[in-house]
């Protein structure tokens, strides 16, 4: 250990041919990780100017890429949507079998084959009956089953952080892998489920005709109709139901009150599925234990492109700096 110390400190070209004489083979875990440090400084020493410039070139990709990504889902929000949908779902795919993450590649397999069958019943035409509550059943138990596991993993981690992990005879770091992994897991599902039942409400809803992305209904609205599912309204917006209530929207058009809490939540919808009037969702979720999904929600939403787009835009870096020849 005392001779990792001395290469540690030492310079110039003499520390680095020392470093890279240590034998790894005869160190802790601890001793390893100081060499690889003491050897990544060695290499990169006196070239402060070349980082300098990398680090502008980090900047300035980030600020194009982000102003060409916030023009892109303005004015194209169809194909925006869809490749960054793909991106979520394909490239952390790569990661998992670069890595040989086998438990979350299982994870993945399941939930893309369910989500697969999901997503064809709901672009089926003619739109069966059951097929829109199928959709958001099967988003919203992703949705809660996500917010759980992230909700836990959080905890997990800053109990780590304060020491609780001691109280169980548990190593800080198998606690805050332990955490991170079900964050991920939480977030990374969280924000693909919505993705998925975005695209699955935009097709049903059209399908059904109470509702189109751009331009009017092809069908009128009866008060005893559920613009969502398509289905009846059998209870009265002042009655209490026995299986479900019945939700006025702001604009008095009426709806099963899952379909709409799904629309809103799971949908990530925030107007009227008619007309197009926006949700005041405060009014909708007046129970403050209902308000965190809103918000889990939102977060979900810009952790969208910190997954889908961050990978490209490093990639996008390391290219421009392969070019350059910096290193």
């Amino acid at each position: 250990m005392a001779a990792v110390v001395e290469v540690e400190v030492g310079g110039g070209a003499a520390a680095e041919r020392e470093l890279e004489e240590v034998d790894m083979s005869d160190l802790s875990p601890e001793e390893q990780w100081r060499v690889e440090h003491a050897r990544m400084h060695a290499k990169h020493r006196g070239h402060e100017a070349m980082h300098a410039e990398m680090v502008l070139i980090l900047i300035a990709t980030l600020v194009v890429a982000q102003l060409l990504l916030v023009q892109w889902k303005q004015r194209h929000p169809r194909s925006y949507n869809m490749v960054t949908l793909f991106q979520m779902w394909v490239v952390p795919l790569y990661f998992t079998v670069k890595l040989h993450w086998w438990r979350f590649l299982v994870i993945w397999i399941f939930f893309s084959a369910v989500t697969a069958f999901v997503t064809f019943r709901a672009t089926r035409k003619p739109l069966v009956q059951t097929t829109p509550r199928l959709v958001y059943k099967w988003f919203l138990l992703i949705y809660k089953i996500s917010y759980a596991t992230g909700i836990v993993g959080y905890m997990a981690v800053m109990f780590t952080l304060f020491g609780l992990n001691l109280l169980f005879k548990i190593k800080p770091e198998d606690a805050m892998d332990f955490g991170i992994s079900l964050l991920f897991y939480g977030l990374y599902y969280g924000v693909l489920e919505r993705d998925f039942a975005e695209m699955c409400a935009d097709y049903m809803a059209s399908t059904i005709g109470f509702y189109s992305e751009s331009g009017m209904p092809t069908k009128h609205l009866s008060d005893s109709v559920c613009a969502v599912c398509g289905q009846q309204i059998f209870v009265d917006v002042s009655e209490e139901g026995i299986i479900e209530n019945t939700y006025r929207l702001s604009c008095n058009h009426v709806f099963h009150e899952f379909c709409i809490r799904g629309w809103c939540i799971v949908g990530k919808k925030q107007t009227c599925p008619y007309c197009k009037e926006k949700v005041d969702l405060k009014r909708m979720f007046s129970n403050p234990w209902e308000r965190p999904h809103v918000m889990y929600g939102q977060l979900l939403d810009w952790l969208r492109y910190l997954v889908a787009w961050q990978p490209v835009i490093i990639g996008l870096v390391q290219g421009i700096n392969y070019v350059l020849g910096l290193e």
